[in-house]
Protein backbone atom coordinates (compact mmCIF):
# COMPACT_ATOMS: atom_id res chain seq x y z
CA UNK A 1 0.00 0.00 0.00
CA UNK A 2 1.54 3.29 -1.16
CA UNK A 3 -1.21 5.85 -0.52
CA UNK A 4 -3.84 6.15 2.20
CA UNK A 5 -6.46 8.75 3.04
CA UNK A 6 -7.83 10.10 6.30
CA UNK A 7 -11.14 11.85 6.94
CA UNK A 8 -13.29 13.03 9.82
CA UNK A 9 -17.02 12.49 9.53
CA UNK A 10 -20.19 13.33 11.47
CA UNK A 11 -20.07 15.57 14.53
CA UNK A 12 -16.71 17.04 15.49
CA UNK A 13 -15.06 16.11 18.76
CA UNK A 14 -12.01 17.37 20.68
CA UNK A 15 -9.01 15.22 19.81
CA UNK A 16 -9.80 14.69 16.14
CA UNK A 17 -6.80 16.83 15.17
CA UNK A 18 -4.58 14.72 17.41
CA UNK A 19 -5.98 11.63 15.68
CA UNK A 20 -5.24 13.02 12.22
CA UNK A 21 -1.72 13.89 13.34
CA UNK A 22 -1.13 10.35 14.59
CA UNK A 23 -2.38 8.86 11.31
CA UNK A 24 -0.22 11.12 9.17
CA UNK A 25 2.99 10.68 11.14
CA UNK A 26 2.59 6.91 11.50
CA UNK A 27 1.94 6.47 7.78
CA UNK A 28 4.88 8.65 6.74
CA UNK A 29 7.14 6.78 9.15
CA UNK A 30 6.08 3.63 7.32
CA UNK A 31 6.95 5.08 3.92
CA UNK A 32 3.36 5.71 2.88
CA UNK A 33 1.88 8.91 1.43
CA UNK A 34 -1.14 10.39 3.17
CA UNK A 35 -4.00 12.38 1.70
CA UNK A 36 -6.37 14.45 3.78
CA UNK A 37 -10.02 14.38 2.70
CA UNK A 38 -11.86 17.57 3.59
CA UNK A 39 -15.44 17.65 4.94
CA UNK A 40 -15.83 13.92 5.35
CA UNK A 41 -17.68 11.86 2.78
CA UNK A 42 -19.08 15.01 1.17
CA UNK A 43 -15.58 16.20 0.38
CA UNK A 44 -14.62 12.74 -0.80
CA UNK A 45 -17.44 12.70 -3.34
CA UNK A 46 -16.47 16.18 -4.51
CA UNK A 47 -12.77 15.35 -4.74
CA UNK A 48 -11.52 17.69 -1.98
CA UNK A 49 -8.38 15.68 -1.44
CA UNK A 50 -4.96 17.10 -0.59
CA UNK A 51 -1.57 15.59 0.26
CA UNK A 52 -0.47 15.87 3.89
CA UNK A 53 3.12 16.14 5.04
CA UNK A 54 4.72 16.13 8.47
CA UNK A 55 4.49 19.90 8.66
CA UNK A 56 0.80 19.74 7.70
CA UNK A 57 0.01 18.38 11.16
CA UNK A 58 2.60 20.32 13.13
CA UNK A 59 1.19 22.08 16.19
CA UNK A 60 -2.37 20.71 15.91
CA UNK A 61 -2.35 18.18 18.77
CA UNK A 62 -3.72 20.79 21.18
CA UNK A 63 -6.34 22.24 18.85
CA UNK A 64 -10.00 21.32 19.18
CA UNK A 65 -12.21 20.43 16.23
CA UNK A 66 -10.78 19.07 12.99
CA UNK A 67 -8.70 21.05 10.54
CA UNK A 68 -9.92 18.73 7.77
CA UNK A 69 -13.44 19.84 8.72
CA UNK A 70 -16.38 17.50 8.83
CA UNK A 71 -19.91 17.09 7.51
CA UNK A 72 -22.85 14.73 7.29
CA UNK A 73 -23.44 13.59 3.72
CA UNK A 74 -26.86 12.32 2.60
CA UNK A 75 -25.52 11.59 -0.88
CA UNK A 76 -23.13 9.01 0.55
CA UNK A 77 -26.13 7.06 1.88
CA UNK A 78 -26.95 6.11 -1.70
CA UNK A 79 -24.96 3.63 -3.88
CA UNK A 80 -24.40 6.31 -6.51
CA UNK A 81 -22.73 8.57 -3.96
CA UNK A 82 -20.42 5.81 -2.78
CA UNK A 83 -19.51 5.05 -6.38
CA UNK A 84 -18.45 8.67 -6.87
CA UNK A 85 -16.42 8.49 -3.68
CA UNK A 86 -14.65 5.30 -4.80
CA UNK A 87 -13.84 6.87 -8.14
CA UNK A 88 -12.20 9.82 -6.42
CA UNK A 89 -10.08 7.51 -4.30
CA UNK A 90 -8.96 5.52 -7.32
CA UNK A 91 -8.20 8.75 -9.15
CA UNK A 92 -5.67 9.58 -6.44
CA UNK A 93 -4.43 5.97 -6.13
CA UNK A 94 -5.66 5.84 -2.54
CA UNK A 95 -5.93 2.20 -1.51
CA UNK A 96 -7.17 2.58 2.04
CA UNK A 97 -8.87 5.12 4.31
CA UNK A 98 -8.82 5.80 8.04
CA UNK A 99 -12.28 7.03 9.02
CA UNK A 100 -12.55 9.04 12.24
CA UNK A 101 -16.14 9.39 13.43
CA UNK A 102 -19.16 7.65 14.90
CA UNK A 103 -21.20 4.59 14.00
CA UNK A 104 -22.82 6.28 10.99
CA UNK A 105 -19.38 6.99 9.58
CA UNK A 106 -18.42 3.38 10.22
CA UNK A 107 -21.46 2.07 8.38
CA UNK A 108 -20.46 4.18 5.39
CA UNK A 109 -16.91 2.81 5.56
CA UNK A 110 -18.17 -0.75 5.69
CA UNK A 111 -20.31 -0.23 2.58
CA UNK A 112 -17.46 1.47 0.75
CA UNK A 113 -15.34 -1.64 1.27
CA UNK A 114 -18.11 -4.12 0.50
CA UNK A 115 -19.15 -2.40 -2.72
CA UNK A 116 -15.82 -1.10 -4.04
CA UNK A 117 -13.05 -2.98 -2.24
CA UNK A 118 -11.64 0.11 -0.52
CA UNK A 119 -9.90 -0.92 2.70
CA UNK A 120 -11.19 1.03 5.70
CA UNK A 121 -10.18 1.19 9.36
CA UNK A 122 -12.22 3.20 11.87
CA UNK A 123 -11.26 5.38 14.81
CA UNK A 124 -14.02 6.33 17.31
CA UNK A 125 -14.47 10.09 17.36
CA UNK A 126 -17.59 11.30 19.19
CA UNK A 127 -18.33 13.03 22.49
CA UNK A 128 -21.27 10.67 23.14
CA UNK A 129 -19.14 7.62 24.05
CA UNK A 130 -21.88 5.40 22.65
CA UNK A 131 -19.83 3.29 20.22
CA UNK A 132 -19.31 -0.39 20.89
CA UNK A 133 -15.85 -1.90 20.56
CA UNK A 134 -14.13 0.71 22.73
CA UNK A 135 -14.39 1.78 26.35
CA UNK A 136 -13.86 5.43 25.44
CA UNK A 137 -14.22 7.52 22.31
CA UNK A 138 -12.00 10.41 21.27
CA UNK A 139 -13.55 13.62 22.59
CA UNK A 140 -15.69 12.14 25.36
CA UNK A 141 -13.32 13.01 28.21
CA UNK A 142 -13.01 16.62 27.08
CA UNK A 143 -16.78 16.98 26.68
CA UNK A 144 -17.31 15.45 30.13
CA UNK A 145 -14.93 17.92 31.74
CA UNK A 146 -16.61 20.80 29.91
CA UNK A 147 -20.04 19.68 31.13
CA UNK A 148 -18.84 19.25 34.71
CA UNK A 149 -17.25 22.71 34.73
CA UNK A 150 -20.52 24.19 33.47
CA UNK A 151 -22.52 22.36 36.16
CA UNK A 152 -20.10 23.59 38.84
CA UNK A 153 -20.58 27.18 37.70
CA UNK A 154 -24.35 26.79 37.49
CA UNK A 155 -24.47 25.38 41.01
CA UNK A 156 -22.82 28.54 42.32
CA UNK A 157 -25.54 30.79 40.91
CA UNK A 158 -28.27 28.28 41.81
CA UNK A 159 -27.15 28.42 45.43
CA UNK A 160 -26.93 32.21 45.38
CA UNK A 161 -30.52 32.61 44.21
CA UNK A 162 -32.10 29.52 45.72
CA UNK A 163 -33.24 28.27 42.34
CA UNK A 164 -33.70 25.01 40.49
CA UNK A 165 -31.60 24.67 37.35
CA UNK A 166 -32.29 22.17 34.58
CA UNK A 167 -29.06 21.55 32.65
CA UNK A 168 -29.26 19.87 29.27
CA UNK A 169 -26.29 17.73 28.22
CA UNK A 170 -25.64 16.33 24.75
CA UNK A 171 -25.44 12.63 23.88
CA UNK A 172 -28.19 11.88 21.31
CA UNK A 173 -30.00 8.70 22.45
CA UNK A 174 -27.27 7.88 24.96
CA UNK A 175 -27.29 9.10 28.55
CA UNK A 176 -23.64 8.22 29.19
CA UNK A 177 -22.36 11.81 29.15
CA UNK A 178 -25.28 13.07 31.22
CA UNK A 179 -24.91 10.33 33.82
CA UNK A 180 -21.19 10.85 34.35
CA UNK A 181 -21.37 14.64 34.37
CA UNK A 182 -24.33 14.53 36.76
CA UNK A 183 -22.49 12.32 39.24
CA UNK A 184 -19.29 14.36 39.00
CA UNK A 185 -21.27 17.59 39.34
CA UNK A 186 -23.28 16.41 42.34
CA UNK A 187 -26.66 16.81 40.60
CA UNK A 188 -29.80 16.21 42.64
CA UNK A 189 -31.31 14.22 39.78
CA UNK A 190 -30.10 12.85 36.42
CA UNK A 191 -32.59 12.11 33.65
CA UNK A 192 -31.39 9.74 30.94
CA UNK A 193 -33.09 7.93 28.03
CA UNK A 194 -32.03 4.53 29.38
CA UNK A 195 -34.69 4.76 32.09
CA UNK A 196 -38.25 6.22 31.93
CA UNK A 197 -38.67 9.63 33.53
CA UNK A 198 -41.52 10.21 35.97
CA UNK A 199 -42.04 13.94 36.51
CA UNK A 200 -44.05 13.29 39.67
CA UNK A 201 -41.10 11.37 41.14
CA UNK A 202 -38.80 14.22 40.17
CA UNK A 203 -41.03 16.65 42.07
CA UNK A 204 -40.93 14.42 45.14
CA UNK A 205 -37.13 14.19 44.95
CA UNK A 206 -36.73 17.97 44.86
CA UNK A 207 -39.40 18.43 47.52
CA UNK A 208 -37.66 15.96 49.83
CA UNK A 209 -34.43 17.86 49.37
CA UNK A 210 -36.10 21.13 50.32
CA UNK A 211 -37.60 19.51 53.42
CA UNK A 212 -34.08 18.45 54.43
CA UNK A 213 -32.84 22.02 54.12
CA UNK A 214 -31.63 22.24 50.52
CA UNK A 215 -32.25 25.68 49.06
CA UNK A 216 -31.26 24.96 45.45
CA UNK A 217 -31.06 22.03 43.06
CA UNK A 218 -29.44 21.02 39.78
CA UNK A 219 -31.17 18.53 37.50
CA UNK A 220 -29.12 17.16 34.60
CA UNK A 221 -31.19 16.20 31.55
CA UNK A 222 -29.83 14.14 28.67
CA UNK A 223 -30.98 15.62 25.34
CA UNK A 224 -32.52 12.27 24.35
CA UNK A 225 -34.56 11.78 27.53
CA UNK A 226 -38.07 10.39 26.98
CA UNK A 227 -39.64 13.33 28.84
CA UNK A 228 -38.21 15.75 26.29
CA UNK A 229 -35.61 18.48 26.25
CA UNK A 230 -34.65 20.29 29.45
CA UNK A 231 -37.12 23.11 28.76
CA UNK A 232 -39.94 20.58 28.30
CA UNK A 233 -39.05 18.79 31.53
CA UNK A 234 -38.84 22.10 33.42
CA UNK A 235 -42.27 23.26 32.23
CA UNK A 236 -43.91 19.94 33.11
CA UNK A 237 -42.18 20.06 36.49
CA UNK A 238 -43.45 23.58 37.23
CA UNK A 239 -47.00 22.79 36.13
CA UNK A 240 -47.50 20.08 38.76
CA UNK A 241 -45.45 21.51 41.60
CA UNK A 242 -45.07 24.52 43.84
CA UNK A 243 -41.64 25.20 42.33
CA UNK A 244 -42.13 27.93 39.76
CA UNK A 245 -38.76 29.68 39.92
CA UNK A 246 -36.46 27.69 37.64
CA UNK A 247 -33.87 28.26 34.95
CA UNK A 248 -32.84 26.14 31.97
CA UNK A 249 -29.29 25.95 30.65
CA UNK A 250 -28.42 24.11 27.44
CA UNK A 251 -24.67 23.52 27.36
CA UNK A 252 -24.97 22.45 23.74
CA UNK A 253 -22.08 22.66 21.32
CA UNK A 254 -19.73 24.07 23.93
CA UNK A 255 -19.15 20.40 24.74
CA UNK A 256 -17.72 19.75 21.28
CA UNK A 257 -15.18 22.55 21.21
CA UNK A 258 -12.10 23.49 23.14
CA UNK A 259 -8.64 22.13 23.83
CA UNK A 260 -8.69 18.34 24.18
CA UNK A 261 -7.67 16.88 27.53
CA UNK A 262 -4.46 14.91 27.94
CA UNK A 263 -6.54 11.71 28.04
CA UNK A 264 -8.15 12.44 24.67
CA UNK A 265 -4.82 13.37 23.10
CA UNK A 266 -3.14 10.19 24.30
CA UNK A 267 -6.13 8.09 23.24
CA UNK A 268 -6.05 9.65 19.76
CA UNK A 269 -2.33 8.97 19.45
CA UNK A 270 -2.62 5.33 20.52
CA UNK A 271 -5.58 4.58 18.28
CA UNK A 272 -4.10 6.45 15.33
CA UNK A 273 -0.91 4.41 15.36
CA UNK A 274 -2.84 1.15 15.61
CA UNK A 275 -5.29 2.11 12.86
CA UNK A 276 -2.52 2.82 10.35
CA UNK A 277 -0.61 -0.30 11.29
CA UNK A 278 -3.76 -2.34 10.72
CA UNK A 279 -4.41 -0.71 7.35
CA UNK A 280 -0.83 -1.21 6.15
CA UNK A 281 -1.01 -4.78 7.40
CA UNK A 282 -3.84 -5.51 4.98
CA UNK A 283 -6.74 -5.40 7.43
CA UNK A 284 -10.08 -3.78 6.69
CA UNK A 285 -13.56 -3.50 8.14
CA UNK A 286 -12.10 -3.05 11.62
CA UNK A 287 -11.94 -0.27 14.20
CA UNK A 288 -9.19 0.56 16.67
CA UNK A 289 -10.57 0.85 20.18
CA UNK A 290 -9.47 0.99 23.80
CA UNK A 291 -10.60 -2.09 25.72
CA UNK A 292 -9.38 -2.52 29.28
CA UNK A 293 -6.55 -0.03 28.63
CA UNK A 294 -5.36 -2.10 25.67
CA UNK A 295 -5.70 -0.99 22.06
CA UNK A 296 -7.57 -3.67 20.17
CA UNK A 297 -9.12 -4.15 16.74
CA UNK A 298 -12.80 -4.96 16.60
CA UNK A 299 -15.23 -5.32 13.65
CA UNK A 300 -16.79 -2.03 12.54
CA UNK A 301 -20.24 -3.56 13.03
CA UNK A 302 -19.61 -3.83 16.78
CA UNK A 303 -19.94 -0.03 16.92
CA UNK A 304 -23.71 -0.17 16.37
CA UNK A 305 -24.47 -3.76 17.35
CA UNK A 306 -22.92 -3.61 20.82
CA UNK A 307 -23.09 -0.01 21.97
CA UNK A 308 -21.23 1.18 25.05
CA UNK A 309 -23.61 1.90 27.93
CA UNK A 310 -23.05 3.10 31.46
CA UNK A 311 -23.31 0.61 34.30
CA UNK A 312 -26.96 0.66 35.55
CA UNK A 313 -25.61 0.53 39.11
CA UNK A 314 -24.51 4.13 38.64
CA UNK A 315 -28.16 5.16 38.88
CA UNK A 316 -28.19 3.99 42.49
CA UNK A 317 -24.86 5.74 43.13
CA UNK A 318 -26.33 8.98 41.81
CA UNK A 319 -29.49 8.68 43.92
CA UNK A 320 -27.62 7.80 47.14
CA UNK A 321 -25.15 10.66 46.79
CA UNK A 322 -27.90 13.17 45.97
CA UNK A 323 -29.65 12.71 49.31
Amino acid sequence: MKNIGVLTSGGDSPGMNAAIRAVVRTAIAGGVKVFGIEQGYQGLIEGRIMPLELRSVSGIISRGGTFLRTARCKEFFEPEGRTKAAQQLKKHDIEGVVVIGGDGSYQGAQKLHAEHGIRCIGMPGTIDNDIGGTDFTIGYDTALNTAVEAIDRIRDTAASHGRIFFVEVMGRESGYLAMMSGIAGGAEEILVPETPTDIHELVETIRDGRNRGKTSSVVVVAEGDDAGKAIDVAKKFAEISEFKDFRVVVIGHLQRGGTPTAFDRILACRLGVRAVEALLGGQTGMMAGLVGNKVELRPLSEAWENRTRFDPKLLRVAHVLAT
